[in-house]
């Protein structure tokens, strides 16, 4: 509603920030899904505790209907999680190349179509509890769909970042390894949605593989990008960037050192979910341990580098950065409890 009913006079939709409209496309997907795990979640608390058979087999009912159902939810909130950082990437980027965003309508309807297929591919999940041929063939190819809308992003990305005049700032290294690291997770995936080879890769640690190379990069690498490009419009005052780079750099080589292991034990053949493995697997895992302390300590140093920031003053400008454009840049920094008096007109 507030994005709808509220914006500033003038601002259309396709004038929006896109990490508005991100968060838009993102706010329908959690009202569609939120149900549905509602729904799936009592049906299993009826099973286990008042008798019902909706998924137990020994009352005629059927335990792959648990997974559809689940996953049917578990698709779209993949989603959920990754559309806002698409949006903060594409605030980010921009910034630092000092170019406007390349193919802006191109990418809202890019968004809008991945939410639209995360609700017909659910079942890639699921190549191994014995579906038809042409259920696999139709999720297998609707998988592979969403790498077109995906692509378009990436493209259009890296078109902004061409002939843009880019510094690397914090907020810009983290962007660019979410594009980088997003982009192998999104190769990884490609892989894992050819039914045929799916049966050799499920539930091996290539698909954990896959999904921290998306989820890490995506949303946590996100997160961080977007604490330290807003940190000094929220607080008022600069963070450390020496403190932030060195931050970044520790979190992009833990979380490859973490990960990229992984794909190499999931193809040896290595299962998911299981407390224990063979010897042969040791030494890779060995490599991921160190990897995930690495990035484990390093965020003691994002968390004390938030904090020096509210503490220190270091007083922010009211643009903070060259390059950014947007109404939350033209007021002070902090920004204050009544920003604007009048609504803002924008051309």
């Amino acid at each position: 509603v507030t994005i709808l009913n509220m914006r500033a006079p003038g601002m259309n939709m396709m004038k929006l920030p896109l990490f508005v409209w991100t968060w838009l496309i993102t706010a329908f997907l959690l009202i569609l899904v939120m149900p549905i795990l509602a729904g799936v979640v009592t049906m299993m608390l009826m099973d286990i505790h008042f008798g019902t058979s909706f998924f137990n087999a020994a009352g005629g009912g059927d335990p792959v209907l648990f997974q559809h159902i689940f996953w049917f939810f578990g698709h779209p909130e993949v989603y959920i999680m990754i559309l806002p950082a698409f949006g903060i990437v594409s605030e980010i980027i921009p910034t630092f190349a000092r170019k406007k965003l390349f193919g802006y309508s191109s990418m809202v309807y890019a968004t809008s179509s991945i939410a639209f297929l995360s609700f017909i591919v659910w079942a890639h999940h699921m190549f191994t509890v014995g579906m038809p041929l042409a259920g696999e063939l139709f999720f297998m190819f609707a998988t592979m769909l969403i790498a077109v809308p995906t692509g378009v992003k990436v493209f259009n990305w890296v078109a902004t970042m061409f002939r843009g005049s880019m510094t690397f700032e914090t907020p810009m290294l983290f962007a660019l390894a979410f594009v980088v690291l997003f982009s192998i997770g999104g190769f990884s995936g490609l892989m894992l949605a050819i039914a045929p080879a799916d049966f050799q890769y499920h539930d091996t640690y290539f698909v954990v593989a896959h999904f921290h190379y998306v989820l890490v990069p995506g949303s946590i690498f996100s997160i961080m990008a977007a604490t330290y490009y807003w940190l000094p419009k929220w607080t008022g005052n600069y963070y450390n960037e020496k403190m932030g780079k060195i931050h970044f750099w520790l979190s992009f080589i833990g979380i490859n050192i973490t990960f990229f292991p992984m794909h190499f034990v999931g193809l040896a053949g290595m299962p998911r979910r299981v407390p224990d493995y063979a010897l042969q697997f040791a030494d890779f895992n060995a490599i991921s341990t160190v990897g995930a302390f690495m990035f484990g300590f390093s965020q003691l140093l994002f968390i004390y580098n938030v904090v020096c920031c509210i503490r220190k003053k270091n007083q922010a400008s009211k643009q903070v950065w060259e390059g950014a454009h947007g109404l939350e840049w033209t007021l002070p920094s902090p920004a204050p409890y009544h920003s604007f008096t009048k609504p803002p007109k924008v051309d």
